[in-house]
């Protein structure tokens, strides 16, 4: 929703504004369809106020990505960051994280991936910023496969990166031909696999990730 130009801002909440508000055109519309001018009016500030902050519209696609990285730690950060709990549990609780996003009202759709779809051939600096955003993803799930590999006996040994990676591809385009497909149950279907899978990793566990 289109924010009101009467309100005072600070030169840090207007740029804030600014990325929140492409950030929401990028999901309506993708960022290929998303105008300057529809960002001011949807942030509420002037056209002099956007290229204050931003030097043209690359430069906020850059930023928008970067705020969903942000975003994303944040809320991964129940599963991320409990640095004391049982790394087995952590990665449980972060598929449940998952789940919890697929069952909002909106659309379970990502800036990152959707700013993938639209530039990877065309637009290298948008390409290098989505892949560091989904690198960081992978980094911290392998991180927490590492450490659960030295907690709980596995199955066979496995390569940590490449699980991390093909769980980081299952979430991406589980999300993709969700929306193509118009059923959104079909991500949690797909997490819920993938949670089996992480079972198979770790038979001997028998963990209540709850």
């Amino acid at each position: 929703m289109p924010q009101s130009t009467s309100r005072r801002r600070s030169p840090e909440e207007t740029r804030e504004d600014l990325v929140q508000a492409t950030v929401r055109l990028i999901l309506k519309q993708g960022f290929t369809a998303t105008r300057v001018d529809a960002i001011c009016s949807e942030a509420g500030v002037t056209k002099g106020a956007f290229f204050h902050h931003f030097k043209g519209k690359d430069e906020i696609g850059d930023a928008a990505i970067a705020w969903w990285g942000r975003m994303g730690s944040q809320a991964y950060a129940p599963a991320w960051d409990d640095v004391e709990g049982d790394p087995l549990v952590r990665l449980h609780r972060m598929l449940d994280l998952m789940i919890q996003f697929t069952e909002r009202e909106a659309p379970c759709v990502c800036v990152v991936g959707m700013m993938s779809q639209e530039f990877a051939q065309s637009k290298p600096e948008f390409r290098q910023a989505a892949d560091r955003e989904l690198a960081h993803w992978s980094q911290q799930v392998a991180k927490l496969l590492d450490q659960a590999k030295c907690q709980h006996p596995v199955a066979q040994d496995f390569d940590s990166d490449s699980v991390a990676w093909f769980l980081n591809s299952l979430w991406q385009g589980s999300m993709l031909v969700s929306k193509t497909h118009q059923d959104p149950a079909m991500i949690r279907r797909n997490l819920e696999m993938a949670r089996h899978y992480l079972d198979t990793l770790f038979p001997a566990s028998n963990l209540n990730p709850n």
